[in-house]
């Protein structure tokens, strides 16, 4: 069997890529509960256009924005949607008031389909009719919609064990006191077994979330009853009253924040001093997001394809059952290594972290920081006062300004690292970061290099004169984004890519318009100070006729070679683009016989990009010529 040998030792994992995603093996189940109480219909509020809907329309909204996203972002995860105080009734309990929404070929709790959000986004138009709104919880009768609807939505997340998945019930509701109708003794039994009921669903792991909608002349009381059936108290009760208190605009966020929870990365043991250790929980930070990966599929069954690899031995073409061996040729004979043997000799560590010492903060430098970093933070679930120690060590490093060196024992990557403390930091609304650790990759001796010159003669080189830099510092500071945070920007290729994605997977007509925030603001640089400080930074540069300068640095650049070039190679693909039938090539599948040279003939007339594959190139085409 013929292996490359230059491949035996080679990495598996890429230790750029190890904290880029997450890899925690854990799928969330979530389910959405709405109530849909006639207050939830009569209630209006501005949404994003000024435009005013109902709270239960504004609910509707945010999950199927919700939907769209994780079924992008986090497509394994499963969710299910169920109302409360609704005249029909739809549960596998068969509870009143309590209608599971869901549709054909999909199980209650499943993954997101295109399907499923279609029809949501369109359930509004026939809910009256088949579904209905009514209180569920009336004087005069036991009915407890609210106690049927947290019964329903646990029974729904009763697959799967806690170790292996988060399971969460988000509640959307405007009423504060669902119970406001009942008295005496009635109302204490109802609100006793409801709060019961919430709690034995935490107890089973389930954490309950709520999303209040605030009336237009009242807020949302969350101490009337749903503190007590979230168990709020203290500092949590604050917060939790902070939330509730912002515009309603602002709901789409607060699901967003809900819905992408800091997961843990991995588990890792902080080994202190003499054979102490501690369990400590990784978080990757902020990441650039790229495209899902490509999943290949079946052309007649739509299904994806599982890859499978089968060795044959090459002399009698026998299907090989025992696992391969490896080799490594040495002075011409071919050592032989097991799979278990190789992976054994690349295992340079046992992927433990190992305290080495302290050092002044002063001592880590910018240039130590080679990519990003991992926050860390303590947990009780397998080494029981990992807490403690933690929080002692948090506080001395914090209190003496110093961060550790310790010793990160990655299987494919061992290297130092440099653990620096944060504080936590809050303000009225909440915890805005928390507290923790972070994981600096220090880099090797030889990853640092020397600043390269790129004028070996200082003589040469332009300096700028102090009026110069003045000038441009005055430009600078004119133009300095205040409270700049690299989130306040979408990624606008990402952002086409996915709306295109969005149109095709629900047949939309239209493609989502999708606004380039990276673009420059035209708005803002016309301001008259602007304006000003450019032009005052301009003369300082060029002098007062700085726009001959220009001129005739624009008719020199017309004359140039790289120009000359350009024009031959338009002037050529203008003579070559008329010997060939372009919409007859296209209609017969005959531009795949081209080639790719031919094919850029096309591109440089209509002024198109000609980079890329010669599939791209002919896709680009057929587009242009919207076939």
């Amino acid at each position: 069997m013929d292996i490359d040998p230059e491949d035996v030792f080679g990495d598996e994992d890429d230790p750029e890529n190890e904290f880029y995603q997450e890899r925690d093996a854990t799928k969330e189940f979530l389910v959405y509960l709405v109530d849909a109480s006639p207050k939830m219909f009569s209630t209006t509020c501005p949404s994003e256009d000024q435009k005013y809907v109902s709270h239960f329309e504004a609910a509707i909204i945010s999950i199927s924005v919700s939907l769209k996203t994780q079924i992008i972002n986090r497509s394994y995860d499963e969710v299910a949607i169920c109302f409360f105080n609704t005249k029909e009734k739809k549960n596998l309990q068969d509870l009143t008031g309590v209608y599971v929404f869901n549709v054909p070929e999909r199980e209650d709790l499943d993954r997101p389909t295109a399907r499923l959000i279609k029809e949501f986004d369109r359930v509004q138009e026939s809910f009256s009719k088949q579904i209905g709104s009514k209180y569920g919880i009336l004087p005069g009768t036991r009915d407890n919609s609210l106690y049927n609807a947290l019964w329903a939505a646990q029974a729904l997340l009763r697959k799967g064990s806690t170790k292996t998945a988060d399971k969460r019930i988000l509640l959307f509701t405007n009423e504060d006191d669902p119970f406001g109708n009942m008295k005496g003794v009635t109302k204490l039994d109802m609100m006793r077994t409801t709060i019961q009921r919430a709690k034995d669903a935490q107890d089973l792991g389930i954490s309950i979330e709520l999303l209040p909608f605030s009336k237009p002349d009242d807020d949302f009381n969350v101490s009337t009853f749903y503190a007590d059936l979230l168990g709020l108290e203290g500092t949590d009760l604050a917060e939790f009253k902070a939330l509730a208190a912002e515009r309603f605009e602002d709901i789409k966020d607060q699901l967003r924040k809900r819905m992408f929870r800091k997961r843990k990365v991995r588990r890792i043991n902080f080994i202190i001093a003499g054979g102490k250790s501690i369990e400590l929980n990784t978080y990757a930070v902020v990441r650039p997001t790229n495209p899902g990966n490509i999943t290949w599929l079946d052309s007649v069954t739509n299904l994806p394809i599982k890859a499978e690899r089968s060795f044959f031995c090459s002399d009698t073409g026998a299907l090989l059952q025992d696992p391969p061996k490896y080799f490594q040729t040495y002075k011409s004979e071919n050592i032989m290594f097991t799979a278990a043997e190789v992976s054994e000799i690349k295992r340079v560590s046992t992927g433990h972290l190992r305290l080495l010492g302290f050092k002044p903060l002063s001592c880590l430098k910018d240039y130590h920081n080679l990519r990003p970093s991992t926050f860390v933070f303590p947990s009780d679930e397998e080494v029981v006062g990992s807490t403690c120690i933690f929080i002692a060590l948090h506080r001395s490093m914090l209190r003496l300004k110093r961060f550790a060196v310790a010793f990160y024992g990655n299987s494919t990557h061992p290297q130092l690292v440099a653990l620096i403390a944060q504080d936590e930091i809050m303000s009225p609304s909440g915890q805005i970061e928390p507290p923790g650790m972070h994981m600096i990759y220090l880099p090797y001796s030889d990853d640092i290099r020397p600043i390269e010159e790129f004028h070996t003669d200082t003589n040469l080189a332009p300096r700028a004169s102090e009026d110069q830099i003045k000038s441009a510092s005055s430009l600078l500071k004119r133009i300095d984004l205040k409270n700049f945070s690299v989130c306040q920007f979408a990624n606008p290729a990402l952002q086409k890519h996915y709306a295109v994605l969005q149109a095709l997977a629900l047949d939309e007509d239209d493609i989502p318009d999708v606004k380039d925030e990276t673009l420059p603001d035209e708005e803002g640089l016309a301001r008259p100070g602007v304006v000003k400080a450019l032009e005052e930074l301009k003369i300082c540069v060029y002098g007062e006729n700085f726009k001959q300068e220009d001129d005739t640095m624009g008719g020199s650049q017309k004359t140039s070679e790289t120009s000359n070039k350009r024009k031959a190679v338009a002037d050529n693909a203008t003579k070559e683009y008329a010997n060939y039938d372009w919409p007859n090539l296209a209609d017969n599948g005959q531009l795949k016989e081209l080639t790719v040279s031919e094919l850029k003939h096309y591109l440089n007339v209509h002024n198109l990009p000609v980079g890329g594959k010669k599939e791209a190139l002919i896709s680009r085409i057929l587009t242009h010529m919207g076939k």
